[in-house]
């Protein structure tokens, strides 16, 4: 039976992760400090025999054992979580990857790294594709996820090189689904709890500014098709695009204006009383935000099967439990 660990294995996306590797037959370590993440969301695994919860942080996490891959998901990825915790947030991405980067080396390990579409800032390329620098601030109030996820893109490339560690790097786009932390900050959230308690809901800006969203399942099928691929054929790929690393853009190429989804939030909570209001676009928040996905979909075969209507119902129907 093959091993994986998965750091971050308690949040969001890590414990839809942590049940897909289970259904594919692995042995599965999920590793977390619980600083976002929560014992409830992998609380129905805890009694699978394949399955281990270990409490502790991905920067001092020391193992003898061996795994065959490694998936590095431990990072606070919502604004209000990471900006809460600055110098924490850098260290994690860091010191965090290096540790697994690490282990990966002694193991013999695949490594997944999730990377972010933070890194390419407010971007002036549109939609952005893996070969775009990004434009960035590195002394703002987002800088310490954006840059500890540039770094942390920096040293799996330069394990690559100087160690050969079969790194492979994925840069995710706005993601949702159930399992959301309900204060995380993010819009999808937002929107939902709002009308959920028939609060106002609050769009910053004029709500002109577009993100693409992408529905979980969609997401933790494109790690696994990452995955399953021989690193031969990946290097040999990214080798013939003229990219220095194996990185992909992992989102939904759908677009939409922030004002579009909260008029679809509360058409889907048709109870609610809540009205839209604006306020001011906080500092660095970045005006357009689509992938190119075209890598994705050549490497992979994958591309996003779940439309925002549909993931939107699935989200809102786990909030009302909550």
């Amino acid at each position: 039976m093959k091993r994986a660990l998965v750091t971050g294995g308690a949040g969001f996306l890590g414990s839809h992760l942590c049940r897909r590797l289970l259904a594919d037959g692995f042995e599965v370590v999920a590793l977390d400090n619980l600083y976002t993440g929560s014992r409830r969301n992998v609380e129905d695994l805890l009694g699978h025999p394949a399955f281990r919860f270990v409490e502790g942080d991905v920067i001092d996490f020391a193992t003898d054992e061996t795994f065959d891959e490694i998936y590095n998901l431990a990072c606070p990825a919502s604004p209000i979580h990471y900006q809460a915790r600055p110098l924490f947030t850098t260290r994690t991405s860091v010191l965090g990857i290096l540790n697994m980067l690490e282990l990966a080396k002694r193991c013999g390990a695949k490594l997944l790294h999730t990377s972010t579409s933070e890194i390419y800032g407010d971007p002036l390329v549109h939609p952005q594709v893996e070969v775009y620098w990004g434009n960035v601030n590195t002394i703002g109030i987002r800088s310490c996820y954006d840059e500890g996820k540039r770094c942390a893109e920096t040293f799996c490339a330069d394990y690559i090189r100087e160690f050969g560690t079969d790194v492979r790097m994925v840069r995710i786009f706005n993601t949702y689904g159930p399992a959301m932390h309900p204060q995380d900050g993010r819009v999808i959230s937002n929107f939902i709890m709002q009308a959920l308690s028939d609060k106002d809901i609050t769009i910053f800006g004029d709500g002109s500014q577009t993100r693409s969203f992408q529905y979980c399942d969609d997401l933790i099928e494109a790690f696994r098709r990452y995955m399953e691929l021989p690193v031969e054929r990946i290097r040999s790929f990214f080798a013939a695009k003229g990219l220095g690393a194996p990185v992909l853009n992992t989102g939904n190429p759908g677009e939409y204006t922030i004002r579009e989804l909260a008029e679809e939030t509360l058409r889907q909570i048709p109870e609610s009383k809540s009205k839209l209001v604006t306020k001011p676009l906080p500092s660095d928040d970045p005006k357009r935000r689509k992938p190119d996905i075209t890598l994705a979909k050549e490497l992979l075969g994958w591309e996003p099967k779940v439309p925002l209507r549909e993931g939107l119902a699935k989200t809102i129907a786990y909030f009302r439990t909550r």
